[in-house]
């Protein structure tokens, strides 16, 4: 057998060899992926479930369960039940791993105070410093106590709780009417009768009217104002028709 024939033979056989040694390196790669695969687990969601029911669904996982001792108060987790987890939810994990969880202490508890008789805004700082929430506001209207007091309470002075519901007066509600229309009538006759209904009437000379027959005022020829007695209404806030309570001001104003 020649020389080069034989060194031929040898050479196809070393790449023979690399290829099957190179397949295997492959298929033994991806085999030792699948196995690491295989071993890995989604860390189910905990926050919520019981001390119990954690620890089952991870033991059903091939996970551990380590429990912090330091328990926290949290107003939205009852007490006893997982609060936090390290892993979380949805994070893959090798199996006989331990996910940790903190445990709630239940909402933070203090001796509700005596508010009624404050202030709203008082007896919210009040709870503040106390450590305690306001967890619903209620309110009527009445002229039995003062407004913005607090009338009631829940729970009452004296009970542990984490958060306290208030009854507030908003005072009694001003009765409305329907302003009338003053155009045209005396002045100083019109703020009589209106004052003596208890309302704020001011009275102010309107604004001269301008010699134009283009000119307007409130909204009819200018001209048309003259020959109007002194003093005579020609324009009232708020205007006829609108809701006014005694409270408000009415200003008129009266020709010169």
């Amino acid at each position: 057998m020649r020389f080069g024939t034989r060194v031929w033979g040898l050479g196809k056989l070393l790449v023979l060899i690399g290829a099957l040694g190179a397949t295997f390196l492959l298929f033994f790669g991806i085999s030792v992926r699948v196995a690491l695969r295989a071993q890995e687990v989604d860390v189910p969601p905990l926050i919520g479930r019981t001390v119990d029911e954690a620890t089952a669904a991870l033991t059903a996982l091939g996970l551990g369960v380590r429990i912090d001792e330091a328990r926290r108060a949290d107003s939205k987790v009852p007490a006893g039940h997982i609060m936090q987890q390290d892993p979380p939810a949805g994070r893959q994990t090798r199996r006989e791993r331990t996910v940790k969880v903190w445990v709630s202490a239940g909402a933070r508890t203090a001796t509700v105070p005596q508010l009624t008789g404050q202030a709203e805004r008082l007896a919210e700082i009040r709870l503040r410093q106390e450590g305690l929430d306001v967890e619903t506001v209620s309110e009527i209207r009445s002229a039995a106590y003062a407004t913005d007091a607090v009338v009631a309470q829940d729970p009452p002075p004296a009970a542990r709780a984490p958060r306290v519901s208030l009854l507030v007066n908003r005072g009694e509600q001003a009765i409305v009417y329907v302003m009338p229309n003053l155009a045209g009538l005396d002045g100083a006759q019109a703020a009589q009768a209106m004052q003596a209904r208890g309302f704020r009437v001011s009275i102010a000379d309107a604004p001269a009217v301008p010699d134009s027959p283009t000119g307007t005022v409130f909204g009819a020829p200018a001209n048309t104002m003259f020959g109007v007695p002194a003093g005579t209404v020609v324009r009232q806030r708020p205007p006829a028709g609108y809701p006014v309570s005694a409270t408000e001001p009415i200003a008129l104003e009266v020709s010169r």
